[in-house]
């Protein structure tokens, strides 16, 4: 009986270990997730000047205080993020030591909540605005691993460490490929820190925001550090057409463009019956706007009949405006090719319209950046389509769990009866 015993107890721990080994990564699969992580650096400028209590009634520093410790409650957890600050601890008047004062607050890694919240507690508006050196510093913050690199840089004011131009050091940083992508966040609607903001995320490819309220900083924050999140996709260059017949035709990918004031620009996909049609545009303001407009993306055949479409509009307080669409193609009888019998695809033209018009004396060219997204992916035609939509692959390891669960309880269930049974006839 004591040799059954240890054979069933045997049984039961070699389910638990498979059952683990499936549950957990091993140590390799955890170092490969880790250094594929998307990495995000928060640079907040704590200046002098963010003492200004011109942020809904609260100080710039509050302001920031509060938005940080929101984002850091919705951080994804596959995200490595850290705190970099400039002019937090240097009070003094020597211009040399000042723009040396930047330092990593909480560094680049697995965010833990509740020391990055603590770490923010301190900060107390202090000394200079060294933009440039914080970058330089960032940038190392960031190094290694394969994931995306986000630097997000908050500030109330222009650099004062010149002539290390920010402009010139993002640019150097651009040119090193390392595919860090700077997005900017302006306190105070002034045009020369517009104009530095704008050119240091233009350098690498990144946004420029200006906020003036709380509320607005903590979702431009949230939604960049959760774009750090996003695969990595590499834009393809199109160029869109005045009417759709001489439109490109595109498949399922991320597009960039160029578009100009009140212009429409026109592409074609095709789509299968049974399929759905997901599109999406942004449009950036990437210089001075007249407020109120908008942008129209419209799915329509190609004989000009409008399928659906999407809209948006906008007063001047964001630089990208955005909208999408879904069109989903249903399957019919009357789908069917006579000749090879099978279902024809259609082909939906998508047309790209903005009502944004030039401030005064702003140039017209190039055309403002536009950005579009297109995925035709196949429609939930059936209940089991439905039923797997989100867990897709992961049903398998789920099946495999259950029946492991259910495997271990019989026998742990048939071990405990062995057990009583042996106990009573003693």
């Amino acid at each position: 009986m004591i040799r059954r015993q240890r054979v069933a107890a045997g049984i039961c721990a070699l389910l638990a270990a498979l059952t683990a080994g499936i549950a957990f990564p091993s140590g390799a699969d955890a170092d490969e997730m880790s250094a594929r992580a998307p990495k995000v650096d928060l640079v907040l400028d704590v200046s002098g000047s963010m003492r200004a209590r011109d942020i809904d009634g609260q100080s710039r520093m509050s302001a920031a205080k509060q938005a940080f410790n929101e984002v850091l409650d919705a951080t994804p957890e596959e995200v490595q993020l850290g705190i970099r600050t400039l002019g937090a601890n240097y009070p003094g008047d020597d211009r040399r030591t000042g723009c040396k004062d930047t330092a990593a607050l909480y560094p680049v890694g697995p965010l833990n909540r509740t020391d990055a919240k603590t770490a923010v507690a301190t900060l107390a508006p202090t000394g200079w605005t060294p933009i440039g050196p914080a970058l330089l510093k960032a940038a190392d913050d960031l190094k290694g691993g394969t994931g995306s690199k986000r630097i997000v840089l908050i500030s109330d004011g222009e650099d004062t460490c010149q002539p290390l131009d920010p402009c010139e050091v993002a640019r150097a940083i651009a040119s090193k490929g390392i595919g860090l992508t700077i997005d900017t966040l302006g306190l105070v609607p002034n045009t020369k820190l517009r104009r530095q903001l704008s050119c240091i995320a233009e350098a690498t490819g990144g946004t420029y925001t200006s906020v003036e309220h709380a509320a607005e900083l903590t979702d431009r924050v949230n939604q960049l550090v959760d774009r750090a999140a996003d695969p990595v996709v590499t834009p393809v260059a199109t160029k869109g057409a005045d009417q759709c017949t001489d439109a490109p035709a595109l498949k399922s990918g991320l597009f960039t463009d160029r578009e100009e004031f009140g212009q429409q620009r026109w592409y074609r996909v095709d789509v299968n019956p049974g399929q759905e049609l997901r599109a999406s545009v942004s449009v950036a303001a990437d210089r001075a706007v007249n407020p109120d407009y908008g942008v129209l993306l419209r799915a329509v055949t190609t004989h000009g009949r409008e399928i659906v479409r999407g809209e948006s509009a906008g007063n001047g307080r964001t630089d990208v405006i955005s909208t999408g669409l879904r069109y989903p193609k249903p399957e019919s009888d009357d789908d069917m090719d006579s000749g090879t019998g099978t279902p024809p695809a259609e082909t939906v033209c998508l047309q790209v319209t903005n009502s944004l018009s030039a401030a005064s004396g702003v140039k017209t060219t190039p055309g403002m950046p536009l950005e579009l997204t297109v995925d035709v992916v196949d429609g939930p035609s059936n209940a089991s389509d439905v039923a797997s939509f989100g867990l897709g692959r992961g049903w398998w390891l789920l099946g495999l769990l259950v029946l492991t669960g259910f495997v271990v309880g019989l026998l742990w269930g048939w071990l405990s009866r062995w057990r009583v049974a042996v106990w009573r006839t003693n």
